[in-house]
């Protein structure tokens, strides 16, 4: 099971707890994939890869919801004229 955070919104400490909340199940993560035969080294790299893939996935998202956005609201104001 995954702690919550301790407190609703922002707070302090609140990256920390999340780190402490996913160190189970990474420290998991990493030791099936060394009992797999990878090398430690490979397992983070891949990992770094993965998160950097995540960031640029969330960014092109983002970009994309923007672009809707602004389509939707030039198409209500030719609606209007």
């Amino acid at each position: 099971m995954i702690n919550a955070p301790r407190h609703d919104g922002e707070y302090a400490d609140r990256e920390v707890d999340c780190q402490e909340a996913m160190e189970p199940g990474f420290q998991a993560i990493v030791d099936c994939m060394l009992e797999a035969g990878w090398q430690r080294g490979e397992v983070m790299r891949a990992l770094r890869h993965l998160v950097a893939a995540d960031n640029m996935t969330q960014k092109e998202n983002a970009r994309v919801e923007a672009d809707l956005a602004i389509a939707r609201a030039m198409m209500r104001a030719g609606r209007a004229l």
